[in-house]
């Protein structure tokens, strides 16, 4: 403060009472060079330098630093030079004998320099940005990585997350329909990073191969697809930041859900809750300013789209279908025919000339079989010797009372009676189990141990009225001729039991 004081005082000397700057410096006891620099700046210039230090003994060497320092921009995060290292290779490999701290100060300095700058964006309403995140959660008691969607609209932050079990085109897809849902309408354009899911091939001239099954993503709901530089990901900033926020706020602690669709309930009501909260420096709720993205979003399509991932393959001798490194079953008659596999992240759907022939729940394990116990009792019926070892029958949960019906079948019957147990066991192809076991259960309890009768129970369940026997409403069942009693039939017995 002192030194300010005397700035001031010597300016006003000189140049409001107009006296001489040789007077100035006898007056304040100061030299004229003094003086003169209080003339020139209003307040303690500090030192400045003319030039730039000489650094005669690091100066040769600057080319070198500049090359590693440019070597690193492609080397991994982990594996580039620190200063001491820079120090150290220059002292070693070129002879340097300069100081540690000389060299400290120009590699910060280069960095410095060499540091990206940014363009400040403005995002208008009704454009998203898509980007995938990875967390740990505890799903049906077992602690496993999830991958989680986000779409971002950058101009209100408003947030759409869920999760999934892995990062696929079928997940991909569904994060996009439900997002969609979720805001009710399509985003005019979004931004994406060059994820392997979308982008096939990045060409030469900046321009994108798209993979078939964005391609459709897109025709359907007919957004406008943007990219951002490979490697950059502050292009997408804004969902780069939700992934980060979502991971730290809607996932921690690690969140803990019977299943993924408990866990995906609880992020989208996270996400409506932070509609009411305030982002960055915005005085308005996210809530409030979504109500601009809204208006300029598209409508959703008439039909949503199917988001699975789409392969053609062939049913193997054992019918199976092969998808993602597991084996599901189809119907046996379905054997060696080509047919279209449809991934959902939950399901499987297989189809055979445009009729499903067999769903089954997703698996993400590697190399199982996914059986269907039904799709093979055709083929068991007619090698009923196959029913103790089919791999396809193996655990599978049948209520006791089917069991105690196939002893009495075989008790009596023997291998015919293995047969009707297989053709009470094809009773489920047609109704659910349940109705089949309730049937059995009938069938033991009033004696009649046999296929036919379980069958005409379980079909007057299904019709919900009491089991008879009419011929009329049954005509597929062989017709019974009743004749009146001869007395020639009976001589007929007795000539045959004396002979």
């Amino acid at each position: 403060m002192f030194i300010l004081e005397s700035y001031a005082a010597v300016r006003r000397f000189v140049f409001v009472e107009g006296r001489s700057r040789r007077e100035a410096a006898r007056v304040f006891g100061l030299s004229r060079d003094t003086v003169a620099k209080m003339c020139r700046y209003s307040v303690p210039p500090g030192y400045v330098r003319a030039k730039p230090a000489d650094k005669p003994k690091l100066g040769s060497l600057m080319p070198v630093i500049e090359a590693i320092l440019e070597s690193d921009r492609t080397a991994p995060a982990k594996q580039q030079h620190t200063a001491k290292r820079i120090f150290e290779r220059l002292r070693d490999e070129h002879g340097y004998g300069g100081g540690y701290t000389v060299v400290k100060d120009y590699v910060r300095r280069q960095r410095l320099h060499r540091r990206e700058t940014f363009v400040p964006l403005a995002h208008p309403p009704g454009h998203a940005q898509v980007d995938f995140g990875e967390a740990v959660a505890v799903i049906g008691g077992l602690r496993q990585k999830i991958h989680f969607f986000c779409l971002d609209l950058p101009q209100s932050d408003a947030c759409f997350v869920k999760a999934y079990p892995r990062e696929t085109t079928e997940a991909f897809l569904d994060g996009h329909v439900s997002s969609f849902a979720f805001f009710a309408g399509i985003p005019l354009s979004i931004l994406y990073d060059n994820l392997k899911i979308a982008v096939a091939k990045i060409c030469g001239d900046g321009k994108r191969e798209r993979t078939r099954a964005f391609t459709e993503l897109v025709s359907h709901c007919l957004f406008q697809d943007r990219f951002g530089r490979p490697g950059k990901g502050n292009d997408k900033g804004k969902v780069e930041g939700l992934v980060k926020f979502s991971r730290a706020n809607f996932m921690t602690p690690v969140p803990i859900a019977v299943s993924f669709e408990a866990l995906n309930a609880m992020l989208a009501e996270r996400c409506r809750q932070r509609q009411g909260e305030h982002a960055a420096r915005h005085t308005q709720t996210i809530g409030v300013r979504l109500a601009a993205d809204l208006a300029a979003l598209r409508p959703l399509p008439a039909v949503a789209l199917e988001p699975c991932e789409k392969i053609v393959g062939r049913v193997s001798s054992t019918a199976l279908v092969r998808y993602r490194n597991n084996d599901y079953s189809v119907p046996t008659r379905y054997g060696f025919q080509a047919v279209l596999i449809k991934g959902f992240v939950d399901e499987v759907l297989i189809s055979c000339d445009g009729v499903k022939i067999a769903r089954h729940t997703r698996s993400y394990n590697q190399g199982e079989f996914i059986y269907d116990p039904l799709h093979y009792l055709a083929l068991i019926e007619t090698k009923p010797g196959a029913l103790d070892q089919a791999a396809a029958l193996q655990g599978w949960d049948l209520p006791p009372v089917f069991q105690h019906l196939r002893h009495l079948l075989e008790a009596r019957m023997r291998t015919k009676g293995k047969r009707e147990f297989i053709q009470v066991l094809r009773l489920m192809e047609i109704t659910s189990k349940d109705v089949v076991a309730a049937a059995v259960t009938d069938a033991i309890r009033l004696g009649a141990i046999g296929f036919d009768a379980v069958k005409q129970i379980v079909l007057a369940r299904i019709e919900q009225r009491p089991a008879k026997l009419d011929l009329a409403a049954y005509p597929f069942l062989p017709v019974t001729a009743v004749r009146t009693t001869r007395a020639a039939d009976y001589a007929l017995l007795v000539r045959e039991q004396a002979a």
